[in-house]
């Protein structure tokens, strides 16, 4: 008799050409994401080669039961990790029957502005850092704390090794791999330094790809945990206490930027960060109040601080940077539960397009 992971692991393409789609949305909160899965008839590389699709609104918070209907648009593919073969991953975005994109629909105004003359000149590239928290099933306490009780303080858990310091190995190490396979650019992980917490990073990453790749990412990590019996949250401080909370620091340049003289260009791009600071706060991810403190290497949320190599500044701009006159820098107000659609394009909006 077969074993459900024969099963599970059959090889479509030895008996059918016809391919499994996965689409991905957005749940109605703006943080969850939903999928499910349609047959095609071959392999599909070119997102606008798919049909649309629809699904259920009224059970995802997106639209009432007597119109419930809310179309997919297919915007990126991806290799399926999971079946692997010819089947695919489709991040697509939500509209209403009409074509008006929806309230959660936060890529379409993002794609205006990736799609904006001036911007597309300046080639802006996104480097993401996403921390998360792996939190043990039903308790939802982080991974490999006492239950009830706490592990001894920070310190040795950053990029920490052995069983007594980096828990959840195995599921970082298998999404990383995933990632890769998927077409996603995972430039790296490492252990946080809140044990049970761990980061990845997506990047270099050009425009709207960047919050494409972020959300697959996020998705292939929750579907990797659910087969782990695991949770994964993207709380920005889900302990509260002498704790690191959790953010996704977004490393941002242009064109500009990266060319000879381009620290002047970085400086000019931060003050207009810091005359928009209020704005971008509020857009950076739910309960962010809770994380940026003034303590655990972040800026207070009422402050707008810059510096090189300040990991409590609201933006950092590196040694490196700072020598060769050119590069990039990090903004490490973003929450890690932010969309990467609205962050990525408001820094391009309030540095490229904004004049203040």
């Amino acid at each position: 008799m077969s074993l459900l992971s024969d099963l599970i692991n059959l090889n479509l393409s030895e008996t059918t050409e016809n391919i499994i789609a996965e689409y991905i949305w957005i749940g109605g909160s703006g943080l969850d994401l939903r999928s499910k899965a349609r047959t095609l008839p071959g392999p599909v590389s070119d997102p606008s080669k798919l049909p649309k699709w629809n699904y259920d609104g009224s059970s995802t918070g997106q639209a009432r039961g007597e119109d419930s209907e809310v179309i997919l648009y297919p915007q990126a593919i991806f290799k399926d990790p999971f079946r692997r073969g010819n089947n695919i991953l489709v991040m697509c975005d939500a509209y209403t029957p009409a074509g008006v994109p929806i309230p959660t629909n936060k890529r379409h105004a993002a794609a205006e502005i990736f799609s904006n003359p001036d911007v597309v000149s300046e080639e802006p590239w996104y480097g993401i850092e996403q921390e998360y928290t792996l939190l043990q099933n039903h308790i939802q306490w982080p991974l490999g704390w006492p239950i009830g009780g706490f592990p001894g303080p920070q310190g040795p858990y950053y990029c920490g090794i052995g069983a007594d310091k980096a828990f959840g190995r195995e599921i970082v190490d298998s999404h990383y791999k995933a990632c890769l396979y998927a077409g996603i650019n995972v430039s790296g992980i490492n252990g946080e330094v809140m044990p049970g917490q761990w980061e990845f990073q997506v990047g270099p990453s050009l425009g709207i790809s960047a919050g494409d790749e972020i959300w697959v990412a996020r998705y292939i990590l929750e579907r990797i945990t659910e087969i782990a019996g695991v949770v994964v949250s993207f709380d920005p401080k889900p302990i509260k206490g002498d704790w690191n909370g959790a953010g996704a620091h977004t490393n941002y340049s242009t064109k500009s930027m990266r060319n000879d003289g381009g620290y002047e260009i970085i400086k000019q791009a931060i003050e207009k960060l810091s005359k928009r600071h209020k704005e971008h706060i509020a857009s950076y991810g739910e309960g962010n109040e809770r994380r940026l403190t003034g303590k655990h290497e972040t800026a207070d949320i009422n402050t707008f601080l810059w510096g090189v190599a300040n990991r409590g500044a609201s933006v950092r701009v590196g040694r490196d940077t700072e020598k060769a006159g050119k590069g990039y820098f990090e903004d490490r107000r973003p929450a890690s539960n932010m969309d990467p659609y609205v962050v990525t394009s408001m820094i391009a909006e309030t540095t490229i397009l904004w004049k203040p």
